[in-house]
């Protein structure tokens, strides 16, 4: 026996149009009940019973908007900068790291970024687009992937975002919803960074103006 209430609120949490539309009471239920149902091949028997799903799962979403506001009150007192020129190389795990060290060096002597993400699977090196070929000096045969002309964006938020749950989940969101790719992301204490296609960086500024 399917679980109906837990069907229906994972349809709608995995659609974020339709979820901001029942959050905002902006939608026809028995439509939707109805939608739900074919989409997921339910009997046509459970439609009261995702109907009343979908109306309660209304009530949870809202209280939702409790944190939301708070997180929008964060990012409110946000600053927000922004570097273009920005390249992530994927390198592979079995890299000789006295040579990362020297690159770091090399990078930091000229006062640019420098950031590792170190994955399961590689490590991505984040820096400015004028050091490539230093990289490849290096790693030249150890390149996964090169991801150029990216934008990073640095959010620098009061310390209270550190206790704020769902902040980091509000802006992934926000950038998906309007068609913004994350093409890398970390955080560092108070700081969340996330690059971009620098023809994207325009939106995201005018996104981040709470």
């Amino acid at each position: 026996m399917p679980n109906i209430t837990k069907l229906a609120e994972d349809y709608i949490s995995e659609h974020p149009s339709v979820k901001d539309c029942v959050k905002n009471g902006l939608v026809n239920y028995s439509s939707l009940s109805r939608k739900i149902a074919s989409e997921l091949n339910l009997n046509k028997k459970n439609f009261d019973a995702i109907l009343v799903a979908c109306r309660r799962f209304r009530s949870k979403l809202r209280k939702d908007d409790v944190f939301e506001n708070k997180i929008r009150s964060i990012l409110k007192k946000s600053r927000v900068e922004i570097k273009n020129k920005v390249i992530a190389i994927v390198l592979e795990k079995d890299i000789y790291f006295e040579n990362l060290i020297n690159l770091e060096k090399e990078i930091k002597r000229k006062m640019e970024i420098f950031r590792i993400i170190e994955g399961a699977s590689g490590i991505t090196v984040i820096t400015a687009e004028d050091f490539l070929d230093l990289i490849k000096k290096y790693f030249r045969n150890k390149i996964i992937l090169e991801n150029k002309n990216l934008a990073e964006i640095i959010i620098k938020s009061p310390e209270e975002i550190e206790t704020t749950p769902g902040t980091y989940a509000y802006l992934a969101s926000l950038f998906g919803e309007n068609n913004i790719n994350i093409v890398e992301s970390l955080s560092c204490f108070t700081d969340t960074i996330f690059l971009v296609k620098e023809q994207d960086a325009g939106k995201v500024i005018n996104l981040l103006r709470f």
